[in-house]
């Protein structure tokens, strides 16, 4: 498969934003086109019936242009494997994601930069009031596409797992924890030889969709330590930090002592990663213990009924779950007054919600595939977008 990647730059009038675009444009490529289901359903479906299950129901052959979305860079392995996908059967279309984190996701989507947004956040109230302006008196949605354990991740060499508590992982990331032998974590790793190395934490300098999963996680498990609300933007001071999930774990690989939090697809070998507890058990992270985490969460209330927001469940005690855990969503408008746009985002996250979307999600970035329950209702609210 011959792959062109081109990165652009898009300006828009009335906004001072500048998207660095990620643009993948990859007709040609059927033979590696992802299929299988990783739902509960009695046969695989084939890629064509994938495209057929789409949420929008449009033809494929009249879908073409040129669209923009952005926002988490958890999505960025995802994302690529979805746009492949979906141009296999689209050659006329050419997509631009640009993974500049989730809140500067949202932004460009509530100006009106781009046609759906990725983000590892929910949309807040005061964000679903401002979508209005843009998606008319409906406003807009927040469709969850994409699960993943979000891992901490460390550089100790000889040193490849590490069970860390919630309130070990807080005190780590207030500084209140300084160096790799502190009893903290011997407590939680007895028998371990640890090094006296200093920590270096790295927290996420962008507002970030992982952050507010993250100090979601250590407000519910370990408020005795993390004082802090939860929360896009690193509340606490020091440490290192970077851009996007690239960023942080480019720091970690560089930095021996150094720690971060990240969506676990961006760990990749030389990194170690902690067991987290639940209950009484130590838990690494898989896509099914992040699967089961979110299976057992409900659903915001008081929210549209094809808005489909979950309030995850921090403090379960099964060990099958791994809460540390994003869920990220797709945030589109419920009604697209431009034809080309409107066709378009049902069309493409219809595939991205199918069975061969999230499959082929899974093989690029670990990610686990949303249940198949979960995916019927995913692509209901698709179908009730409106358009014209």
């Amino acid at each position: 498969m011959d792959r062109l990647v081109k990165l652009s730059r898009i300006t828009r009038a009335g906004s001072a934003v500048m998207v660095g675009a990620l643009a993948l444009a990859l007709a040609g490529c059927g033979s590696d086109d992802p299929t299988g289901s990783g739902n509960d359903t009695s046969e695989t479906p084939t890629e064509g019936a994938a495209t057929a299950d789409a949420a929008a129901a449009v033809d494929a052959a009249a879908i073409s242009g040129e669209f923009s979305g952005a926002g988490a860079s958890s999505q960025e392995s995802a994302m690529e494997a979805w746009i492949a996908g979906f141009q296999t059967t689209n050659p006329d279309v050419t997509i631009n994601y640009d993974p500049a984190g989730s809140g500067a996701g949202r932004g460009q989507f509530l100006a009106g930069g781009v046609a759906w947004a990725g983000s590892d956040a929910v949309l807040k109230d005061e964000e679903i009031e401002t979508s209005r302006t843009v998606c008319g008196p409906d406003g807009a949605i927040s469709l969850p596409v994409y699960v993943s354990p979000i891992a901490v991740a460390f550089n100790l060499p000889g040193i490849d797992s590490l069970n860390l508590a919630p309130a070990t992982i807080a005190g780590i990331f207030t500084g209140a924890i300084t160096t790799w032998d502190a009893p903290e974590i011997a407590a939680d790793n007895p028998g371990v030889e640890l090094p006296a190395t200093e920590i270096t934490a790295v927290h996420r300098s962008d507002d970030s969709g992982t952050t507010e999963n993250f100090t979601d996680y250590l407000a519910a498990t370990a408020s005795e330590v993390w004082t802090f609300e939860p929360d896009g933007v690193f509340p606490v001071e020091g440490g290192d930090s970077a851009e996007g999930s690239s960023g942080v774990i480019g720091v970690v690989r560089q930095t021996e002592g150094a720690v971060t939090y990240v969506d676990a697809s961006k760990v990749g070998e030389g990194i170690g990663t902690a067991a987290v507890k639940v209950g009484e058990e130590w838990v690494a992270f898989t896509p099914e213990a992040a699967a089961a985490a979110v299976d057992a969460s409900p659903l915001v209330e008081g929210r549209h009924a094809n808005d489909l927001a979950f309030e995850l469940d921090r403090t379960t005690t099964d060990p099958s779950a791994y809460p540390l855990v994003l869920i990220s969503y797709a945030i589109a408008c419920q009604n697209y007054s431009d034809e080309a746009t409107g066709d378009f985002v049902k069309a493409f996250l219809g595939f991205i919600a199918s069975a061969p979307g999230q499959e082929a999600a899974a093989q690029a970035a670990g990610s686990a595939p949303i249940s198949g329950d979960l995916e019927s209702k995913v692509q209901a609210a698709i179908a009730a977008i409106t358009v014209g």
